[in-house]
């Protein structure tokens, strides 16, 4: 194990790799040189990042608490109404590659036992096991009373609501005894990781929630991406689909804030909040129209467009790894002034970066015989047809106007393949998944740790 001492040497290394929106290569894009990060310039790394030969599957390494979580979302996502109950279970017909809950447990492992505030969260941990809160914090979220047990013919006289709506007496929680000798580590400086491998109630339940918002998301992008392909005047069928999806999605999300509450903790509580905010920003800044007095119009130049397609992906992408795995170290122990839950922001950030982009690589790729179609459900240029952009000026005439000229798909299409756009969007993308790996090797050394090195890797070749 590497001593907590490594942290503070390599402070100045993670303000290096913190922050990348462009690759530095002449050949990776015109904006490379412009790009502005956390220092002026972008002097090589000088992390040393050895050569694992074979790293560990991640969703093997954490197959038993990916399949608990997959299973204990049904009884949080349950509701009582017929629909609403197949729109949660839609996720289990449909099941996600639970990128970002597998985040923030592998983090939750690299880093617990390295906080100052370890013990201290560790022994709550273990008095919530003791008392049965923890099995309390576990239980549905619907309960007994509520909106369950309605009856039509309530008589209106308040006495007989007691009958009905047993009164709850708040549970007076007790006060946790002092942490005991056994808990109380020495002040050498030398905090290792917990051995064995520990994962908290708390950093599953966040695991769990992650999870929550990402469905809800999904549920609100069917929607948007229906509105966003031309279906001015939808049918019935379609627009109670419509309705459908968006009350499901805002379902999740209430069930995602009955879970945020039982965290505890008023910094996660905040910090995953924001992360709801930022999907719906996102999502609004993807929407090819939005009724408003100001209409959004497409971006003037590649400069502008870069900016505004790096503030998508961070919005509606990044932002939910990033915070999650932050969450994750904090509930762990990282607190203020500890660089931890710096590394997991950083990481979580830069692999969503990295996904995304591979994503809309991906698209490019895979869409011989239909690129209008890309065209049309893409209501903003994406990397490769930004990098292409910067190769032929002439198409910003096109995306200025959203290719709506007869021609314009074909030209497109044209350019976009005569550029080198897709393999520079790609390039882009491996740059982002090496600044995630470098942030690793600020941590000590475990199997976690491979694990999450494996991750870029699977990211980058979108193998799952």
């Amino acid at each position: 194990m590497q001593p907590w001492s490594v942290f503070s040497g390599r402070r100045k290394a993670l303000s290096q790799i913190f922050f990348v929106t462009r690759c530095r290569c002449k050949q990776h894009g015109t904006l490379a040189h412009n790009v502005k990060t956390v220092t002026p310039q972008h002097p090589p790394s000088t992390i040393e990042i050895p050569v694992v030969p074979c790293r560990p599957d991640p969703y093997a390494l954490l197959s038993p608490e990916l399949s608990q979580l997959r299973s204990n979302l049904l009884g949080l996502l349950g509701s009582a109404h017929p629909a609403l109950n197949n729109v949660a279970q839609h996720y289990f017909l449909h099941p996600s590659k639970q990128l970002r809950p597998l985040v923030v447990l592998l983090f939750a492992r690299a880093t617990n036992g390295l906080g100052r505030r370890w013990a201290e969260k560790k022994w709550t941990a273990e008095c919530e096991r003791v008392s049965g809160r923890q099995e309390e914090l576990d239980q549905p979220l619907t309960r007994t009373g509520v909106l369950n047990n309605w009856n039509a013919n309530m008589p209106d006289d308040t006495p007989s609501f007691e009958s009905l709506f047993p009164l709850q007496t708040p549970k007076v929680q007790p006060e946790l005894p002092p942490l005991p000798e056994s808990y109380v580590r020495s002040h050498d400086g030398n905090l290792t990781l917990a051995d064995p491998p520990t994962i908290l109630p708390s950093q599953f339940r966040l695991a769990q929630l992650v999870e929550m918002i990402h469905i809800a998301s999904s549920f609100h992008d069917e929607v948007v991406d229906r509105l966003s392909v031309g279906k001015n005047s939808p049918s019935t069928k379609d627009t109670m689909g419509n309705k459908l999806a968006i009350l499901g999605g805002d379902f999740l999300l209430g069930r995602a804030s009955c879970t945020l509450s039982r965290l505890g903790d008023d910094e996660v509580v905040e910090l995953v909040a924001s992360v709801i905010s930022n999907i719906v920003e996102g999502t609004i800044w993807h929407m090819k129209s939005v009724p408003s007095s100001r209409p959004i119009v497409s971006p003037e130049s590649p400069t502008q467009a870069w900016k505004e397609y790096f503030n998508r992906i961070y919005l509606k992408h990044a932002s939910l790894l990033a915070k999650g795995a932050r969450g994750a170290a904090i509930l762990g122990g990282s607190g203020e002034g500890e660089i931890l839950k710096e590394i997991a922001y950083a990481y979580g950030r830069h692999l969503g970066f990295a996904n995304q982009l591979t994503k809309d690589t991906v698209d490019y790729e895979a869409t011989e015989g239909q690129f209008d179609q890309l065209v049309e459900e893409s209501p903003y240029p994406t990397g490769p047809l930004l990098h292409a952009w910067e190769d032929y000026p002439e198409l910003g005439p096109l995306i200025l106007r959203n290719f709506s000229n007869s021609g314009d798909v074909e030209q497109v299409q044209h350019l976009v393949r005569a550029s080198s756009g897709v393999e520079r969007t790609r390039a882009l993308a491996r740059t982002h998944a090496n600044k995630a790996r470098e942030l690793l090797y600020l941590l000590p050394h475990s199997e976690t740790r491979d694990a999450l090195e494996e991750l870029t890797e699977r990211v980058i070749d979108q193998a799952w």
